[in-house]
This record gives C-alpha cells, structure tokens and sequence, in this order.
C-alpha cells in the first residue's frame, strides 16, 4: 500500500471512527453544521466568486446565481424541514400480522464519498454535502484539480468551518482519486462523465457500495412550428452561454422545423448581443474554456458543419465565441460527443415522429428542452425519457430546490435536491415490534389452522 493510500485510509477511519461514536445523529448537531455551512458561504462568498473568475471567466453575478444561491436554497429547505424528515413514521400492518406493529426509522448510512466535478465545482460539492449533513453521515470531498482557485478557497473553506473527523476535503489529481476509490465507503456521490461514472461503479463494486451517479450526455432541444421563435432563441442562447455552455444540462444540440431556421437564426444572434453585447469577448458575463484542451476538442467540432451565427476563436484566451452551426448528418463527432462548450449543432426536421425517432435512438439525455404547444409537448414527452425537462425554457429544472434532480440510464442514476438528498444519503429501516402477552399460534410449525392461516395471507 502506497503512503498516499495509507493516509487516505486513516482519514476514512477516522470518519468511520466518528460516525461510530453518535456524534452527528442528533438533530442539534446536524441544524448546528448546516448552519455553520450557511455561515461559511456568506464568510467566504467574496473569496470563492473571485477564484472562480480566475478559473472560468464566470462573473459575480453568474457565480451568486448559479452556485451559491442554489446551495443556499438547499439549506434553508433542509434546516426548514429535516425535523420532520427524521421523523419515525408509522406505517398499517397487515392482519396476518397481528398484534404486531410497523415502522420506518431513517437512518444515516455512514461515511460517503462525494466527487465533484469543475464546471459548478461549488454547487456540485456543497450541494450533495448538505444532504450528507442532514442525513446524519460523515463526508469526504474530493475538489477538481482542473479549477485549482476554487478548490483551494473550497478546501480552506472546509478546513476552518468542521472537524476533518466530520467533513475533510482532498485536492490534487487521479492518483488522489484512485486512493479514494480504494477505500470502502457506506455511498459514493459522483458528478462527472459517463465514462468516469463507469470507474466509480467499477470500483464501488468491489465493496458493494451504493452510488447516486450524476452524469450528462446530449441534451436535446427542440423548436417547432407553433413555437414562439424570439423567447426561444433568446432562452436557448441563455442556457448554452451559462458558463459558456460547459454545463451538464446545457442544450447540447437543436432539432428545429425547417421552417424557421433562418428566422431562428436571426434571433439567436439578436438574443446573443442583447446578452453578451457587440462584442462577446469583452462581455463581463461569458466564460471561458477551462483549458487549452477543452478549448482544442471544442473549437475541433466548428469543421462539423457551415457556422451561422459566431465562430470566433482565440486559444490565448480559451475563448469560443457562441456558435450556432448547421449539421447536414449525425454522423459527425458534434453529434456524438457530449460538448461542454459554446457549440450548438442544429440539424432541422419536418414531423415529431422524427424528433422522437431521433432522441429515442440515442442514449437517454440528462435533460429535454422542448418549445412548442403544450399538446406538442405532452407529445414528446409521453414518449421520450430524460433525467428532466423543460417546456419552453433551458437549465430551470435545477433551480427548484423542491424537485428531484437526476439523471436515468446513460445520464446517471439516483436523484438529490431537498428529500432527495436527504434520502440518498440515508437508510429506511423497517422495524417491525411484536408483544410478547400476545402469542397466536397460526405461524407455528405444523400448521393445524392452515386453511385459516391461507385466507389471511
């Protein structure tokens, strides 16, 4: 065993430790930790939006409202209601049971391991952290080293609000994950990639580990005929400039009635400079690439079809300009690959049984984004599947604290957001309690009654 594994291991066992004693079951404790977490953003808000400026270009006001409000939301929903969560719960028992009784207990599962991706690395961190927290476990965190500003405020963040016993965060890179993975954890939370999502499975595998897996995948939109084409170009051109599209539910490519391409277009780029101004490159408001790498496999995907709208580039700046470009087949790798950037392929289509066709085919995408009638969009809906929608709006969907968010098959597994992440980080435990002045003997060996015993079964 490596010293990096070791110390990984002592960290996790000193969790274990913790968790053991009781300390986070009370319901004290947990309002105290979630309110020393509120405390903490308001404490660090300034550091954190500047790290993420430096990162990702994101500016203040997306920072407040696309990572820490949502975080906020979350606590006050889970200090607003975890008492009544926690709540042992009665539950009817059947007959055949008397004079037994039934109820739930819900309890924390342990020690969870939650991996946080770079694009909202403070909400995708302290998001599934606050369900950790309010479900009564113990959490280690893993930062992403591709935002290295922010993970470091996170981490320094961390470090001075709890007991690493209770909550600990690691920096660094995939030896740090693969010594993570090696450790047996009583639930792995992981927001990334398909691929990624894979090896985290692999690995929980081996100690049979629950996951809530938070992927991505190709997010469709779509625009029809009865449409109103300006709200949804400007609604669509928000959602893909959001961190300059490197978000999991960004819409990742357009399927629109040929009929209103040239109109959409049109509007797309009216909505663009109403966002973002004359001159995108200046605007306060819109991120850059994460990387030089990022920027290269993005700006790649601009010889997939003809640019209608943007397609500026400049690697010195990792900047992409929104693009709206025209794909002629899905064969291509824009039509494949999750983008993670400023690029929307459009492909037109002339009926809905297309559209369903075509998304049906594919892997099922964390989000759908449909414009339309409401009778459309009932439609679509009715037979297509995704981890969430929105019907004549983008991104929305995660904004309401109240509503599960998640994805299914290809796009991940398990919900969190409110109960949800009260649940996923716990156990319902059924406890049946039977009196003892009370003994019927219809169950017993050698089942004298049993014609009785079958009318009751």
């Amino acid at each position: 065993m490596s010293q990096l594994s070791e110390f990984v291991g002592a960290k996790v066992e000193a969790q274990r430790a913790f968790f053991a004693s009781g300390a986070t079951l009370p319901y004290k404790f947990r309002i105290q930790q979630l309110k020393r977490l509120s405390e903490a953003l308001d404490e660090w808000e300034a550091p954190l939006c500047e790290a993420l400026w430096k990162d990702l270009h994101k500016s203040k006001e997306e920072a407040i409202m696309t990572e820490l409000s949502i975080v906020r939301g979350e606590i006050r929903n889970h200090i607003g209601h975890l008492r009544r969560w926690m709540r042992t719960r009665r539950v009817p028992s059947p007959l055949k049971m008397f004079p037994s009784r039934t109820r739930i207990q819900t309890e924390p599962l342990g020690t969870a391991l939650i991996i946080s991706p770079w694009n909202y690395p403070i909400q995708l961190l302290l998001n599934p952290l606050v369900g950790a927290i309010s479900a009564g476990c113990t959490a280690v965190l893993k930062t992403s080293p591709a935002v290295p500003h922010t993970s470091q405020v996170l981490e320094r963040l961390i470090g001075l609000t709890f007991d690493e016993r209770y909550i600990v965060t690691f920096g660094g890179h995939r030896d740090v994950n693969s010594a993570l993975l090696e450790q047996k954890f009583d639930l792995i939370f992981f927001t990334g990639s398909p691929s990624l999502g894979r090896t985290v499975m692999e690995a929980a595998a081996k100690h049979l580990t629950p996951v809530v897996l938070e992927l991505g995948g190709k997010s469709p939109c779509i625009v029809t005929r009865r449409a109103d084409v300006e709200v949804a170009a400007k609604r669509i051109a928000w959602g893909k400039t959001l961190n300059a599209g490197q978000t999991c539910i960004a819409p990742d490519y357009l399927l629109i009635h040929s009929s209103l391409k040239e109109e959409f277009t049109r509007h797309f780029r009216k909505a663009l400079r109403q966002l973002h101004g004359d001159d995108i490159a200046r605007s306060p408001h819109y991120g850059r690439l994460v990387s030089e790498k990022a920027f290269d496999r993005v700006a790649a995907y601009l010889a997939d079809g003809d640019v209608l709208v943007g397609g500026a580039t400049n690697r010195t700046e990792r900047y992409i300009e929104p693009t709206l470009l025209e794909v002629r087949s899905a064969d291509v790798a824009v039509m494949k690959e999750e983008i993670f950037g400023p690029v929307l392929p459009l492909m037109t289509f002339e009926s809905l049984d297309e559209v369903v066709d075509f998304v049906n085919e594919r892997p099922k995408p964390l989000a759908l984004y449909f414009f339309g009638s409401a009778e459309e969009s009932r439609r679509v809906l009715r037979h297509t599947s995704s981890g969430g929608a929105c019907v004549n709006d983008t991104i929305m969907h995660i904004a309401n604290e109240r509503a599960p968010f998640g994805g299914v098959g290809n796009s991940g597994m398990g919900h969190y957001h409110g109960k949800r992440s009260f649940d996923a980080f716990s156990h319902q435990r059924t406890v049946v309690s039977t009196p003892t002045c009370i003994d019927l003997p219809l169950r017993y060996m050698p089942y004298k009654l049993f014609p009785l015993i079958k009318k009751l079964l």
